[in-house]
């Protein structure tokens, strides 16, 4: 007997709000918004979008609310994603307009359980239960009960879900108690930090959007052995492995979480003491993929996030990867001038690049070193 549950059917719901600038077009918001629906085991049956002059109480207006109950019938859909952050109310205002017969749930929600799939360590587990409470706490009107009846699935899973209690009492103390734990595994990594600086190895970090290639280049450079899928946040626990640079030079090179738009604040704020082994690297290699449609955003993405940090003094490297999949005549040189940072065209695959990346990470960290000694002499 198959006791495989069977893939949710998901409906995805996106507002383009007029006058509103963005880099990101609806559409590519809504296709990536795909890829992580189906990261998290669900079968997209559709996508509507909406121009709005503002958000309403329910997300979309009236009449798209009327159209989506309407396309249920036809559809069969049992979840409705939409593309952007609800508020408490919105959601609950959706829920009540399916008479709560359809899970309703936002992207934040949704990266919450993709990345609730990918926790492997007690770390990762914590961080990713501590962003889900926050999360979860000011929706709890009705919450649980509705989960009840829908069995679980996407949204709703993840490290702990089970004893996440329903009193707003007990979930403070269960997040205080989960920042107590990870204040105790930031003063470990503190510890682990002060030991390689004295050592006097350089470290290189890996940043990039998500699925940019980064575990498939530490693989590649450092025989690493880490999961590299075709997916969407396929690894989120750190990953340190030795690399020789050109000249022999050994270094330290970290693989860490990949980012996204809209990544959720309080994601971001559980992650601090993964994100913060960045602030303590010689150099970031910051890795894209060049083949994808939309690698300028996916740069702005990650440089925006780097500047909340207060990363963007630090040196880098750009990695233009996945040079394979450009097409013959592609313009591989679109970032190769983002804020004067060296870029190297490379392929995993191909072996492109590799050997021409090293030797400038080698010269950016001696660089890097030769200026955090004239300082520190200083």
């Amino acid at each position: 007997m198959d006791t495989q549950a069977e893939p949710e059917q998901a409906l995805l719901v996106g507002v383009a709000i007029k006058g509103k600038r963005t880099p990101w077009t609806i559409d590519d918001s809504l296709r990536e918004l795909e890829q992580l629906a189906s990261t998290a085991g669900a079968e997209v049956v559709g996508t509507i979008l909406q121009n709005l002059d503002k958000h309403s109480i329910t997300y979309i207006g009236k009449g798209k609310v009327e159209e989506l109950l309407e396309l249920r019938e036809a559809l069969q859909f049992d979840t409705l994603i939409c593309d952007d952050e609800l508020t408490p109310t919105q959601q609950r205002n959706l829920e009540r307009a399916f008479k709560e017969e359809v899970k309703v749930i936002d992207r934040t929600a949704l990266i919450l359980d993709v990345f609730a799939r990918h926790a492997r360590s007690r770390e990762g587990q914590l961080q990713v239960e501590l962003a889900q409470a926050e999360y979860l706490l000011p929706r709890l009107a009705g919450q649980w009960s509705h989960l009840e009846r829908l069995g679980g699935g996407i949204g709703t899973r993840g490290p702990g879900e089970s004893q996440i209690e329903t009193d707003r009492r007990l979930i403070g103390h269960r997040i205080h108690r989960m920042k107590r734990e990870l204040d105790e595994v930031r003063k470990q990594r503190e510890q682990h930090r002060q030991r390689r600086s004295k050592s006097g190895i350089p470290v290189i970090s890996l940043v990039g959007y998500t699925n940019a290639g980064k575990s498939s280049l530490l693989n590649s450079l450092a025989k690493a052995g880490v999961l590299a899928r075709d997916q969407l946040f396929s690894t989120l626990d750190p990953v340190t492995r030795r690399v020789m640079l050109g000249d022999g030079t050994p270094v330290l090179m970290t693989d860490t979480v990949g980012f996204i738009q809209k990544l959720p604040t309080g994601l971001v704020a559980a992650f601090r003491a993964t994100l913060e082994e960045l602030k303590e690297a010689t150099v970031l290699l910051h890795v894209v993929d060049i083949s994808h449609p939309n690698a300028p955003e996916h740069v702005e993405v990650v440089e925006k996030i780097l500047s909340d940090l207060e990363l963007t003094d630090k040196p880098r490297v750009l990695a233009l990867n996945k040079a394979d999949l450009l097409d013959p005549g592609a313009d591989s040189s679109l970032m190769a001038e983002i804020g004067g940072t060296r870029a190297v065209l490379t392929s995993v695959v191909t072996g492109l690049g590799l050997d021409e990346l090293l030797d400038t990470l080698q010269m950016v960290a001696h660089q890097a070193a030769a200026t955090l000694g004239a300082v520190t002499t200083a």
